[in-house]
Parts: C-alpha cells; sequence; structure tokens
C-alpha cells in the first residue's frame, strides 16, 4: 500500500475514533500553500485542527512525537489560513491536537501543542 493510501486510511481510522468521542469531523485533508490539516472538527464550542500520525512499529519512536515544532508551525499557519478563508474570527477558540496510531493502539493528546496563529 503506498503511503498516501495509508495515510488516507489511518485518518478515516482517526476520524471515526473522534467522532465516537463526540466530535463532529468538518474536514479532511484541508490544504493550502502553508501545508496540511489532517482533520478539523468541532468539539463543543472549539474548532479543532488534528494532525494524525501512524507508525506500524515503535522502531521509529511513539506517532505523536513526530509532530515536531517544525510541523506544529506549519499547522499554526495553515490554521490560520482556514479561519481566514472560512470568514471565522481570529477570535474563534481553536485546539490542536494529535492522534498517534502505533500499530493498533490510538493515543489522543487534546491541546498538544499552543501557539500564535
Amino acid at each position: 500500500m503506498n503511503k498516501r493510501r495509508t495515510g488516507s486510511l489511518y485518518e478515516q481510522t482517526a476520524a471515526d475514533f473522534l467522532k465516537s468521542k463526540g466530535l463532529r469531523i468538518l474536514q479532511k485533508n484541508f490544504r493550502c500553500r502553508s501545508g496540511e490539516i489532517d482533520l478539523v472538527a468541532r468539539d463543543g464550542r472549539y474548532l479543532v485542527f488534528v494532525e494524525v500520525k501512524y507508525r506500524r512499529t515503535k522502531h521509529q519512536g511513539e506517532a505523536v512525537c513526530a509532530v515536531d515544532l517544525r510541523k506544529q508551525q506549519k499547522i499554526l499557519d495553515t490554521a490560520g489560513y482556514y479561519l481566514l478563508v472560512r470568514h471565522l474570527s481570529a477570535d474563534t477558540p481553536c485546539r490542536f491536537d494529535v492522534v498517534g496510531i502505533d500499530g493498533q493502539k490510538i493515543h489522543w493528546i487534546r491541546n498538544a501543542f499552543m501557539g500564535q496563529r
């Protein structure tokens, strides 16, 4: 299976998991020049930007650890653009979550990182 197909499969797994926890998925794979956000969801009053990472084994470390500062900044920039094109206020309550899938185990980190958009 190619990387894009594998990514799509685990992004859907993450979306299904988050739906089971009460989140409403608004969009998958939002892309712009700044980068890509795997999932955009609503959790109560929060607009949630979700990065999904998958690792078949822990040989390269846990999946959630793959979201480094550089990736976080790309997500923040992309989220800012999402708010702009959706005509949402910069004051919209946002959260940045990471879903890491290690083999068959799912780790969900709410408020995985914060920053200025």
